[in-house]
């Protein structure tokens, strides 16, 4: 059956337009593979995927049409179920940004089930992670240092069978390695596969898994998320309606694509409303050149949307937008990690773009609440929820887990769901203990408030609430008041190990290139705007860079370590 590319109904600007929305049938999409050839047949030759192959506006790009991206997706398919993958078997991918990555993507999701990771994750853990899922095959970049790595993962993963190189555009075929047996060329043998068709002639249904996306990757042992087909779909379908994206967009997209924000809320939506997807460069925003570029890049292409993470953005707010014409931009938007209300005024007066807030999280598929484009909201505000979903704000135990109990609006709560993209469970069942209630809702960890327009306003993590003597410290507190510091760059506050009080508030700061400012200076400011002394830190640190994971929130626990190294209390002192 074929089914015409998402569109969105008309535009929202509330909540009762949402529930309008929640009156729709939810799409009849089964699976991501439909998303590719529907819009394939819709749009044919428009151009799906744009590649920078550098940061500089004069390079020409490279370009596949949606044609060519079914083509691609079909041949990959058809590979991966010649070399023996069937629907439940694991595909990992260790690329970088680059076009083979949605081949992979959603070539892998056709024959069985994608397991994106981050490549600079520790070896080890990419081997427990292939041991989880049990890889079947790895599709991996040719470049040398990640390729050394592919092939040390070939001894390490016993039920990886084939290692599929991916050679990095430019390699002339004298400069590709000997490929010994378990090693095979993609392209080559890919090309040789139809593209006009599934030879497996597999039927995807909404509930077969899609993927594996890996959470908690960055601290611990990394757990294994399953999406299904349906729930990918779900988010795309409903990404398109809130935000109200067409087939005339066009974005460019620097998240990673082994996160579920560059996946599915940044390409599947993309690819699903026929819009213009532009990947920079392999090193996406970890590149300094896209950055130093980037206002050109948007004028060069014309783009309607921006996005990146507060801390992309906050890096944008010191490229001069100089001469650059950015009234295509018709939306901009951040998410997966708090925006503070200075770096949001500081964007808009800078760029004229307001940042409208998203809410997104592995164990939704990608997306959770939205503010749609023309809907104003202040820091923290990350809009409505999906259609067709149900969100509450709990009280919390004594432990800080969730209970059944509904705070009234306004009041602080855990943020809990239920909705049509919530993912099938962690791939370890003991996971899955924490990650829903006893009446089955989501409980994200997440706190927050519900205001009078029935908008989700995040305030923090229930694991980063700093503990002092009994008393809860939201760190938030801190780093809005820090962060209006006109020196301050970015800002973290995180709690110092204390052993009268458990634990004490300091907080870290990077500086805007050329500020001056002492520690002391920034200690007194943060200090006078914070109302409950409790909260107040003890100290404020200045950090040459401010540490930050490969997706661009700020990295937290190695905060809270250099925390620990400098917090040296007197055995005689006592605080509380």
């Amino acid at each position: 059956m074929r089914l015409m590319p998402f569109a969105p109904a008309f535009p929202v600007r509330s909540l009762a337009e949402v529930k309008r929305l929640d009156e729709l049938p939810l799409p009849q999409v089964r699976s991501t593979y439909e998303v590719i050839r529907n819009s394939a047949l819709a749009f044919g030759e428009k151009t799906a995927v744009t590649f920078l192959r550098t940061a500089d506006p004069a390079d020409p790009p490279l370009r596949w049409s949606y044609r060519e991206l079914l083509e691609g997706v079909h041949q990959t398919a058809n590979l991966l179920h010649m070399l023996g993958v069937g629907a439940r078997d694991a595909v990992a991918v260790l690329l970088p940004g680059c076009y083979e990555y949605h081949l992979a993507l959603w070539g892998g999701a056709a024959a069985g089930i994608v397991q994106p990771i981050n490549p600079l994750l520790a070896e080890e853990k990419i081997a427990s992670l292939m041991n989880a899922s049990g890889a079947k095959v790895l599709i991996a970049w040719g470049e040398p240092e990640l390729w050394a790595k592919a092939a040390r993962l070939h001894t390490q993963v016993p039920t990886l069978r084939t290692v599929l190189r991916v050679a990095p555009w430019g390699e002339a075929s004298h400069e590709a390695p000997f490929l010994r047996e378990g090693f095979e060329d993609f392209h080559m043998l890919r090309q040789r596969q139809p593209a006009d068709r599934l030879v497996s002639g597999r039927e995807i249904q909404p509930s077969d898994i899609a993927a594996y996306f890996h959470t908690g990757g960055t601290t611990g042992s990394p757990k294994l998320a399953r999406h299904s087909h349906g729930a990918q779909v779900f988010t795309a379908w409903a990404c398109v309606n809130m935000q109200g994206l067409t087939s005339d967009d066009s974005g460019i997209n620097g998240y990673p694509l082994f996160h579920v924000a560059g996946v599915l809320p940044g390409a599947l939506t993309s690819f699903s409303a026929g819009a213009e997807q532009i990947i920079p460069t392999t090193s996406l925003f970890r590149n300094k050149q896209v950055i130093a570029n980037y206002w050109k890049l948007v004028e060069k292409y014309k783009t309607t949307t921006v996005s990146g993470v507060p801390t992309v953005l906050a890096a944008l707010c010191e490229v001069p937008l100089a001469d650059a014409d950015i009234s295509s931009v018709r939306y901009c938007r951040t998410g997966a990690a708090a925006l503070a209300p200075d770096l949001a005024e500081r964007f808009e007066k800078t760029f004229g773009l307001h940042v409208h807030e998203a809410f997104g999280m592995t164990e939704m598929a990608g997306i959770s609440t939205i503010t749609p484009p023309g809907v104003v909201g202040p820091a923290g505000c990350v809009g409505w929820r999906m259609p067709h979903s149900q969100m509450r704000v709990v009280a919390l135990d004594e432990n800080g887990r969730a209970t059944n109990r509904d705070v009234p609006q306004g009041e602080q709560g855990m943020v809990i769901f239920k909705s049509p993209n919530l993912f099938s469970g962690f791939v370890d069942a003991k996971d899955n203990e924490s990650a829903f209630t006893p009446d089955g809702w989501l409980a994200t960890g997440d706190l927050g408030w519900i205001d009078e327009d029935g908008r989700l306003n995040l305030s923090g993590r229930s694991k980063d609430l700093i503990i002092r003597s009994g008393h809860n410290i939201d760190p938030k507190v801190i780093e809005d008041a820090l962060g209006a510091h006109p020196a301050v760059q970015l800002c973290a506050a995180v709690g110092a190990p204390d052993p009268y009080a458990g634990e004490l508030p300091v907080a870290f700061a990077t500086l805007v290139p050329g500020a001056k400012v002492t520690e002391q200076e920034l200690l007194e400011f943060t200090s006078a705007r914070v109302d409950e002394p409790p909260a107040r830190p003890k100290w404020v640190a200045i950090l040459p860079t401010m540490p930050v994971t490969t997706v661009g929130k700020i990295y937290k626990p190695e905060l809270r370590e250099l925390a620990a190294q400098r917090q040296t209390p007197s055995p005689t002192s006592r605080s509380s």
